[in-house]
């Protein structure tokens, strides 16, 4: 298996045809046809249903499309950043962060950062938690902001501060129509989505603590890989979803936030190596500190680097 066979594979879902993928990557249709079924020899199971117009992916090619994604993405990320480093004598400050920070004020933080440091590279790398602790470490994170607690020698954590944690409802469904906040109990039997999916452990490993902090052990029947996929699993009417706070202002029209009675929370962390004292990352703290006082958020000690 290469990164070109599963170019060709996403290419070929995308048009769901084969001759407009040959059309779009510049080769025949019959080498392309070979390239797939290599992919699917080596793979072991067949991964597109050629018997209907237009293709489908089976089961198997639908958990390959998705891992091809994700592959081919990454690779697309290393090109951008090898290039941007290479053409570019600007110092480079790369931050990553958890998909559901961009809700909690980081667009700001973000802009404010560009404006204290014009001449700085910032270079946004998306990654979950897990995967920040592994860039930071190897060099291609400078910070990281997450949601998942975790201990590391070489690494410093700094939680910013603690977000609540709210229930998205389906319009539909009848504790949408109530007010005020619900209980988790009240949400045991229903069906529940989660995310991310992999890797593991991640925010949805919070919100199953959640539940079972109550004793309760909840029906799963999603595992959304991402946030906004899960808000649009619940606005489809498929379960209900535990979100941070922040979230509601991302979608209202088809889904309906309650807070929850418990007064559960998810903190937002910062993460650096220990040690790092570099102008580009006492600058981010400086802005975090000074945008946090005009919010009127507790600014952490740590802040002050």
């Amino acid at each position: 298996m290469d990164l070109r066979q599963l170019r060709y594979f996403v290419t070929v879902v995308a048009e769901r045809n084969f001759n407009r993928a040959a059309e779009r990557l510049h080769i025949a249709q019959p080498p392309l046809s070979r390239t797939i079924r290599q992919l699917e020899e080596e793979i072991g199971a067949e991964l597109i249903d050629r018997s209907s117009r237009p293709l489908r992916l089976t089961a198997v090619g639908h958990l390959v499309h998705e891992q091809a994604l994700q592959m081919l993405g990454r690779m697309e990320d290393m090109r951008l950043m090898v290039r941007s480093a290479v053409g570019s004598e600007r110092r480079r400050f790369a931050m990553g962060f958890a998909a559901s920070t961009m809700y909690a004020r980081l667009p700001e933080l973000i802009r404010e950062f560009r404006i204290e440091a014009p001449d700085v590279e910032l270079v946004l790398v998306e990654s979950v938690t897990f995967d920040q602790i592994a860039a930071l470490k190897e060099g291609r994170i400078d910070v990281g902001f997450g949601r998942i607690r975790f201990e590391d020698p070489s690494l410093q954590r700094t939680v910013l501060r603690y977000e609540a944690l709210i229930v998205a409802l389906p319009m539909a469904s009848p504790l949408a129509q109530e007010e005020g906040p619900i209980s988790i109990r009240a949400l045991a039997d229903l069906p529940l989505i989660i995310y991310p999916r992999q890797p593991r452990p991640s925010y949805a490993d919070q919100v199953l603590s959640l539940f079972r902090d109550h004793s309760i052990e909840p029906r799963v029947v999603q595992e959304a890989r991402e946030l906004q996929t899960a808000i649009g699993l619940v606005a489809a009417e498929e379960g209900i979803a535990i979100v941070p706070e922040t979230v509601r202002r991302a979608r209202s029209h088809d889904v309906r936030y309650r807070e929850l009675l418990e007064g559960a929370t998810s903190p937002i962390i910062m993460s650096h190596r220990i040690g790092d004292s570099s102008p580009e990352l006492r600058t981010m703290a400086g802005v975090i500190a000074r945008k946090y006082g005009e919010w009127g958020y507790k600014v952490p000690d740590a802040l002050k680097l």
